[in-house]
């Protein structure tokens, strides 16, 4: 394997995403009981996220952009409700503070810093995670995301742009994800080489021929594994 950059997954990757989303419609929940309670009475925490499938569903060419997604969920719902200047941003602005109130992965900081050190790295995610607001911003030499591109992964274009914006052809970038859908076929059919994060140790489930290159239960073992590799690489003194 010729490695020469590697692009990172963000959410399930280097955070479990689940407990900032709970935590962020709480949020959400709260204010509108304090500030829009007839809102809040009619559409609890478990019907806005109804009504956010309903409009994924009929806003397929939004799939690339959740934030777009959630902000017409907030739209929709106050309108139904009868509310005049709805406050979507104010509503907004409270679910994306807590969303991005993140706990790192415990090895995720280290082995960043490990990693970049050897090659450069790329943040690579259909989400609307903000890495200046997370603190790890200064980690990435470049940001790729679905809301940028226009489609999400596994679309190719969103791999194809990495590898352009990282100056290293798709062969030698390895793309690390939790995804074996979004993320490993995705990355795989765009001629990247694989890693799949798999913290659990699921049993592999896609056929053979989109199985990863490599597979780690956590990004230490990455890091120890990309240090062994280039080190090996290097020319006998």
């Amino acid at each position: 394997m010729d490695i020469r950059a590697v692009s990172f997954d963000l959410d399930d990757t280097l955070w479990p995403v689940l407990p900032a989303i709970l935590e962020a419609e709480q949020c959400v929940d709260r204010w509108l009981r304090q500030h829009h309670p007839d809102v809040a009475r009619a559409w609890s925490v478990q019907a806005l996220r109804d009504l956010r499938d309903q409009i994924a569903d009929e806003h397929t060419h939004l799939g690339h952009d959740l934030g777009a997604l959630r902000r017409l969920t907030m739209e929709r719902a106050f309108a139904a409700c009868g509310v005049a200047n709805p406050p979507v941003e104010e509503a907004w602005r409270i679910f994306y503070a807590a969303r991005n109130n993140v706990e790192l992965f415990p090895d995720t900081l280290t082995a960043l810093e490990r990693i970049r050190a050897r090659v450069p790295v790329a943040t690579l995610t259909n989400g609307n995670a903000d890495l200046t607001v997370i603190g790890l911003h200064h980690l990435f030499h470049q940001h790729v995301s679905s809301a940028l591109v226009g489609v999400a992964k596994p679309d190719r274009r969103i791999f194809d742009l990495v590898s352009d914006r990282l100056g290293v052809p798709a062969a030698h970038v390895l793309h690390v994800g939790d995804d074996p859908t979004m993320d490993v076929r995705g990355a795989k059919e765009a001629g990247m080489q694989t890693a799949w994060f798999n913290r659990v140790g699921a049993p592999w489930p896609l056929p053979d021929e989109f199985r990863a290159d490599l597979e780690f239960t956590n990004l230490s073992s990455l890091a120890s594994w990309l240090d062994d590799h280039f080190d090996q690489a290097q020319p006998a003194a």
